[in-house]
């Protein structure tokens, strides 16, 4: 029988244990705390849920058991409710983001309108308007005005006007674009010592106005009649979100 060289016998000896090695390996689950270089992929309707050791979810990334949608939501580990959520407003609206005071639900603090692409929904933003004017002319005088900076689809606007006894007046809403003085809704007409209120939500049908344009708003009032003097007054204007769909048009 032929002799067989020492180092081939090692050799093999060397291949054997490394054929075991690799069957071992093989056999042994890696720990999956670390991915690098690659994606992770939840598909078919699969979900990420993550949780505080006392069982509070803390993220949330798949399908919302009460409306079936997609989205994320997290929340703070004291369980103190929902902090931010992507998409888990009900289906009759499109998909919002929205922030949440401690305590989550019910009311966002912050949000994208639910129906208006493109605007604000909250805060909803005071707009000042300065007064400038009482009213003893029988032409329009603007008695507030001030700077609308668009964030919101909707603007809500409370005011009033006041004429004294034996007096008539009229006061109206207006947006200025350029040169361009447009009235708002109709006019309000106070007489014989009352005051008249009006409360207008005015969309973007009515402004036209997409988000970041900027416009003059004015309330303005002239005498009609008597030789009293009247007074408009600014109740408050905010941008507000749409209450529902119709309003974003």
């Amino acid at each position: 029988m032929a002799a067989v060289p020492l180092d081939l016998l090692n050799r093999i000896r060397a291949l054997e244990r490394q054929v075991r090695e690799l069957a071992g390996r093989a056999q042994t689950r890696p720990a999956m705390t670390q991915i690098n270089h690659g994606a992770v992929v939840i598909g078919e309707g699969g979900t990420l849920d993550v949780r505080a050791p006392g069982g509070a979810q803390i993220l949330g990334v798949g399908s919302f058991p009460a409306t079936g949608r997609y989205g994320v939501s997290m929340a703070r580990e004291d369980g103190t409710g929902i902090a931010l959520e992507v998409g888990g407003n009900a289906t009759s609206a499109a998909q919002m983001i929205r922030l949440f005071a401690r305590g989550g639900y019910p009311e966002p603090i912050v949000m994208d309108d639910a129906h208006a692409d493109g605007y604000l929904g909250r805060p909803w933003v005071p707009i000042p308007l300065a007064p400038s004017a009482t009213v003893t002319a029988s032409d329009w005088t603007t008695t507030h005005a001030g700077t609308l900076r668009t964030q919101h689809a909707v603007i809500a606007a409370q005011w009033s006007l006041y004429a004294p006894a034996g007096t008539t007046a009229e006061a109206r809403l207006a947006l200025k674009r350029g040169d361009t003085l447009t009235q708002i809704g109709d006019a309000l007409t106070a007489t014989g010592g009352k005051e008249v209120f009006a409360s207008q939500r005015i969309t973007p049908s009515t402004h036209d106005l997409s988000h970041g344009d900027i416009a003059g708003l004015l309330i303005q009032a002239r005498r009609t009649a008597g030789t009293g003097t009247a007074t408009a007054w600014c109740q408050g204007i905010w941008g507000t979100n749409t209450a529902n769909a119709k309003e974003a048009n």
